[in-house]
């Protein structure tokens, strides 16, 4: 107990970054992130629809080759207008996955069990030299 108590900024150094060095593994599961090579997978064997949730200024800058732009303000109300079937998987995409991932839920409560979310984003997709047009 003596070392507890003579020791204890070391101890709570090492405990913080232990918790820092686990955040990313936590994040990272509970995202449910689709790896970059996992989406193209997607794309060319099973068909699915590629959705960026970007605003259209960004969407505009750079997207993936073939996506539909549907902002976020406006997802929950176009997404069944541009994907009518609800069994097809759907990838969403954004800037850094961040908005993706918010995407994804809300795809899910409306009846897209197949929908996820692009991890890392089109950083990640631009990081894999895959193509990208621009509007």
């Amino acid at each position: 107990m003596k070392f507890i108590i003579d020791n204890w900024m070391l101890i709570s150094v090492a405990l913080v970054s232990g918790a820092l060095l686990l955040w990313p593994v936590i994040m990272g599961a509970s995202t449910g992130g689709l790896t970059v090579s996992g989406a193209v997978h997607l794309i060319n064997r099973e068909k699915a629809v590629v959705i960026d949730v970007s605003e259209p200024g960004e969407f505009a800058a750079a997207h993936v080759n073939g996506s539909k732009n549907v902002p976020m303000a406006d997802f929950e109300k176009r997404l069944p207008e541009i994907v009518k079937n609800k069994a097809l998987p759907v990838i969403l995409v954004c800037g850094a996955g961040i908005r993706a991932t918010k995407a994804m839920a809300m795809a899910q409560k409306l009846g897209y069990e197949q929908a996820q979310a692009l991890s890392g984003g089109l950083g990640a997709w631009r990081a894999a030299n895959l193509p990208l047009e621009k509007a």
